[in-house]
């Protein structure tokens, strides 16, 4: 039985010494993970949960953004829809006018027939620059709408105030786009 014990003394000498052969000291291995259960608690509750922080509120920035863009979508396709009901009043107005103009160019060619001639394409002329002029200030009305809603929208989205150069050049963009 004390041979036993002898080998097994002899077996945990030479363990002992393929552990420091591999260069395992087991204070240093100890110690290296206490520092490094430290260092992950102070990390976890300092970096961690305050980068987790950030990062929840940029989601919820975003989805604030999303949000903006659908009622952004929505207003520009109101404007569209109110834009092309002002075209369709403007075109009815005039086309109201032309036939207005006709009947009574035409009550009068029963007497004066060439001299209401002339008077009819007067008319028919004035009512279409009247249509076009009128079309034309609805168009424009409309597109300085549009663009202060872009603007508006724009500054919204970005959180940025706009200055007169960058609402100019969106104004002007806007109302490219628009041109029917």
């Amino acid at each position: 039985m004390f041979a036993n014990f002898t080998i097994l003394a002899a077996d945990a000498g030479h363990a002992a010494d393929e552990g420091n052969a591999f260069g395992l000291v087991w204070e240093k291995f100890l110690a290296q993970v206490i520092l490094f259960l430290i260092v992950y608690l102070i990390l976890k509750k300092f970096a961690f949960g305050p980068i987790m922080g950030v990062l929840e509120e940029r989601r919820k920035r975003i989805a604030a953004g999303e949000e903006n863009l659908k009622k952004i979508a929505a207003d520009l396709a109101a404007a569209e829809e109110k834009q092309a009901e002002i075209v369709g009043e403007a075109n009815a107005k005039a086309d109201t006018m032309i036939a207005e103009a006709r009947e009574s160019a035409e009550a009068v060619a029963e007497k004066k027939r060439s001299e209401a001639t002339r008077e009819a394409a007067s008319i028919v002329a004035k009512a279409r620059e009247a249509g076009d002029l009128e079309r034309k200030q609805v168009l424009a009305e409309l597109k300085r709408d549009f663009g202060r809603l872009v603007i508006d929208t724009t500054s919204k989205v970005t959180g940025k105030v706009l200055d007169d150069d960058d609402q100019r050049k969106l104004n002007d963009e806007a109302a490219s786009q628009l041109t029917l």
